[in-house]
């Protein structure tokens, strides 16, 4: 059992990384590495150098782990080695060098966990100085020279640099500390050699300092170049010239060298050991030859300058006139300014003129006549004398064009009161061009054209349409008469003015559902933009432009809404805004509406006079039924309730006492009527019907300042009562009937409310 769980422990203890369990007996972990550079950072040449790398190890178990190092300089690997000892590694660096220089660092790695410190830059300075030897110190011109430059003890990449004097010779990279290099001194003499070297540490370079100098004899070749000219002197164009190139000594092998002969930069001929050449001297050509001997790197000449005079001069080619126009005679005139006379006669030298099969005509020794062409045309002078020619400079004749008749124009729009800006140009003609603008032919300004894109522009103004056909220019570009344009003719836009909102119909007879026509006019040039609008709307309401002065806005439908003020702008090309006045409009009821209204109103009232006189019939019946009643006027003095007594049938009736307003009301019974013959119909007829009561209230009347005065008189309030047939109060309610009497002359039918605190004279009953 103990052999198992040992077992298991030992699988599960495999699983442990760096810092955990490496293996069943040890635990590690790499606390810290450090590099250090002894004895300092900064070191002269030679200086004996240590790199040290310590590594802190934490571990358990005595076994020692097993530890890889690596030194490693500007990121390339420079030593390594595994050690199992604890102590730090050391790596030398004994006479160190400059190219030993650079940042160094220091990794441990330990089962695969790895650790690395931080750069530590070693710096090395001083270099050996440079040796030179040569393998000749006397050579000949052209021959070879064998040089090695050695740096003593220096490693690294290294370049050398070899000098004649402070001219840099040649140059080379080496990885070694010396290098040879091979080279030739064209140039006999002395001449004295050094070299130095760099060393690249990257990305820095180091130079040394320069190294001993060595003096190199040239001797120069025997071997020369010969140049021979005839004639040397007194040379005169169209004189043959007869030219060679030789060398010195003809012991040298001709595979050796090369001859060349040239003038200027003409190479005329070359060969090995002689060259000839003969020419035609002509004073254009430069007068400098040269004979050129090339042996390797060697080069010898030879050069000679002769001086050949002009024959006859290069001949200059003139127009008559300067300027001349299309399809006008001109005069072309060649000449050469200077001859030789001695050795050339004025009649030797002739002219012609190229092309020749010009139009011109000659008319003299070098004169030409003709009319110029329509375009322009290039000519050239030939002077010709002993074999001899000479060309003159191209002339270009430019026949000027007459200016044609020019044409006048408003530039943009013409509007009276404003700038007019008019144009006058020509389709044709030469420049400068001198254009006159005149108002009936008196000058008022003149515009000098000058280049392709300038015109000639003016600025006038005008008060009245009718003076714009007043203008006219004229185009000048020579001494002929200046044609002359037509006279101007242009639209003139007068600015708008007076404007007017005409309604139509009459602002007075607009009703609900007509048709509405705003007509806006206006005096100025169509076309003319106008505009609408309805005060409390920014707006327009309708914006339309015509080809004439008048413009409408028509609404169809009229109604209430369209009630407001109205005003309309326009404006035209001359950009001035006018507006009309202001116009009210209000939309008057529809004729329809106010004859259904008259109706209404008119059957209103027929029906009021028919109730009225319903009314008046019915109260009249009544108030004759009840005149057989008598009403004793009377006042109470107090405003104390008044009691009053009346007899039915002959019988006192106690009828129940109604309060009203604290007032107390009594209720008596009608006296019967008087024995007679109509009477005794009407009490059997009124024995059939109910009883009736009335009842007189008494009410105080305040002092209302607002009311007016009651009449004299008393007034009376009759309640009318319907008593049932047992002479118990019946409480169904048939309506009551007002009856009012004053005491007057003229009866008055008066209707009151029965307000509270309203006090009323109470009648007695009079027989």
């Amino acid at each position: 059992m103990g052999l198992l769980l040992l077992l298991t422990s030992s699988l599960l203890s495999s699983y442990f990384q760096t810092g955990r369990v490496v293996n069943a007996q040890r635990l590690f972990t790499i606390r810290e590495i450090t590099l250090s550079i002894e004895p300092s950072p900064d070191v002269t040449r030679d200086t004996n150098v240590t790199l040290r790398c310590h590594a802190m190890v934490s571990s358990s178990g005595q076994e020692p782990l097993s530890r890889e190092y690596t030194i490693s300089k500007d990121g390339n690997t420079v030593y390594t080695k595994t050690s199992s000892s604890s102590e730090d590694l050391l790596y030398p660096l004994p006479q160190a060098r400059v190219s030993n220089s650079g940042k160094y660092k220091c990794q441990i790695n330990i089962e695969g966990k790895q650790l690395t410190s931080s750069a530590k830059k070693l710096t090395v300075t001083g270099l050996s100085q440079p040796i030179l030897r040569l393998k000749n110190g006397v050579v000949n011109e052209g021959e070879e020279i064998k040089a090695t430059c050695e740096a003593p003890g220096e490693t690294g990449s290294l370049f050398f640099f070899f000098y004649e004097g402070s001219k840099e010779i040649t140059e080379m990279q080496v990885s070694s500390a010396q290098a040879e290099a091979k080279f030739r001194l064209s140039s006999a003499g002395f001449h004295k050699i050094h070299c130095d070297y760099t060393v690249l540490v990257t990305p820095d370079s180091f130079k040394s300092e320069r190294s001993n100098t060595v003096t190199v004899s040239v001797k120069e070749l025997s071997i020369t170049p010969v140049l021979e000219i005839f004639p040397l002197y007194k040379i005169y164009e169209g004189d043959l010239l007869t030219i060679s190139c030789t060398i010195t000594d003809s012991r040298y092998n001709h595979d050796t060298f090369h001859l060349y002969l040239s003038q200027g930069t003409n190479l005329l001929s070359n060969g090995d050991s002689k060259v000839n050449h003969s020419m035609i001297a002509l004073a254009k050509d430069p007068g400098e030859f040269e004979c050129r001997l090339e042996m390797g790197i060697v080069v010898k000449v030879d050069t000679k300058t002769v001086t050949v005079t002009e024959l006859f001069s290069v001949p200059t080619l003139t127009m008559s006139p300067a300027e001349v126009f299309q399809k006008e005679y001109m005069t072309l005139t060649c000449r050469s300014e200077m001859f030789a006379s001695e050795r050339l006669s004025k009649e030797e030298l002739t002219y012609t003129l190229d092309p020749p099969d010009s139009h011109l005509i000659q008319k003299g020794t070098g004169v030409f006549s003709g009319r110029t062409l329509s375009n322009d045309f290039n000519y050239t002078c030939k002077a010709q004398a002993k074999g001899i020619v000479k060309h003159s400079k191209t002339l270009t004749v430019r026949p000027k064009v007459s200016v044609s008749t020019p044409r006048i124009s408003v530039v943009g729009r013409a509007v009276v009161d404003q700038s007019i800006k008019i144009l006058c140009q020509s389709d044709a003609g030469s420049l400068p061009i001198n254009y006159t603008l005149l108002r009936d032919f008196t000058e008022l300004s003149t515009v000098s054209v000058k280049l392709p894109f300038q015109q000639a522009v003016f600025t006038v103004r005008i008060s009245s349409p009718a003076e714009i056909s007043k203008f006219m220019c004229e185009a000048k570009n020579s001494q002929r008469e200046a044609p002359l344009s037509k006279r101007l003719n242009a639209t003139v836009i007068v600015p708008l003015t007076h404007p007017t909102l005409t309604v139509i119909p009459n602002v007075a007879e607009i009703s609900e559902g007509d048709h509405l026509f705003l007509i806006c006019g206006v005096d100025g040039t169509p076309p003319v933009t106008f505009k609408w609008y309805q005060v409390g709307n920014e707006l327009p309401l309708y914006t339309t432009t015509a080809n004439l002065n008048h413009s409408n806005y028509q609404v169809p439908l009229l109604s209430k809404e369209h009630s407001g003020t109205y005003h309309c702008e326009a404006i035209n090309y001359a950009n001035n805004v006018v507006r009309s006045d202001p116009v009210v409009i209000e939309v008057r009821m529809a004729l329809w509406k106010k004859v259904l209204i008259g109706g209404f109103c008119l059957l209103a009232g027929v029906v009021l006079v028919v109730v009225l006189v319903l009314c008046f019939k019915s109260k009249r019946g009544k108030r004759e039924a009840a005149s057989e009643l008598s009403v004793k006027p009377s006042s109470p003095k107090s405003d104390d309730s008044l009691t009053v007594n009346l007899t039915h049938d002959t019988e006192v009736y106690n009828a129940d006492t109604v309060k009203v307003d604290k007032a107390e009301v009594s209720v008596w019974s009608r006296r019967p009527p008087e024995s007679d013959a109509g009477d005794d119909e009407e009490s059997s007829v009124e024995t059939n019907e109910p009883d009736v009561e009335y009842t007189e209230v008494v009410h105080p009347q305040p002092v209302d300042p607002d009311r007016a005065p009651l009449r004299k008189g008393t007034d009376t309030v009759y309640s009318e009562l319907q008593n049932s047939p047992h002479g118990a109060a019946d409480h169904h309610d048939y309506g009551s009937v007002e009856y009012a009497e004053l005491n007057s002359e003229q009866p008055e039918i008066n209707h009151y409310s029965t307000d509270v605190n309203n006090y009323h004279d109470l009648p007695e009953p009079v027989d």
